[in-house]
């Protein structure tokens, strides 16, 4: 079976509720795929950006955006362990 990017529960370790990894993110979070944590976070970033919320959405927002991070990088650690785990296999 062929996993992708977009599948988390059969693609990266992280995405399973039992990991380390996952157990620190709230369950929405932990869900994302790359891609839909990157797009958040995006947003989070602009508005942060455009300064027009107050101090607690401020905060909130910026906790989101640490969390959205963690994912994204979640992620791409993943993708460098499948990667490292390949070139050691054709070695």
């Amino acid at each position: 079976m062929s996993t992708t990017p977009e599948d988390p529960a059969t693609d990266d370790p992280a995405a399973d509720p039992a990991s380390d990894a996952a157990q620190d993110l709230p369950e929405d979070v932990a869900a994302l795929s790359y891609e839909a944590a990157r797009d958040q976070l995006v947003e989070v970033v602009r508005r942060l950006e455009s300064g027009q919320g107050g101090l607690e959405e401020s905060i909130a927002l910026w906790e989101r955006g640490e969390m959205l991070a963690r994912r994204c990088q979640q992620w791409l650690d993943g993708a460098r362990q499948k990667l490292d785990e390949a070139v050691q296999a054709r070695r």
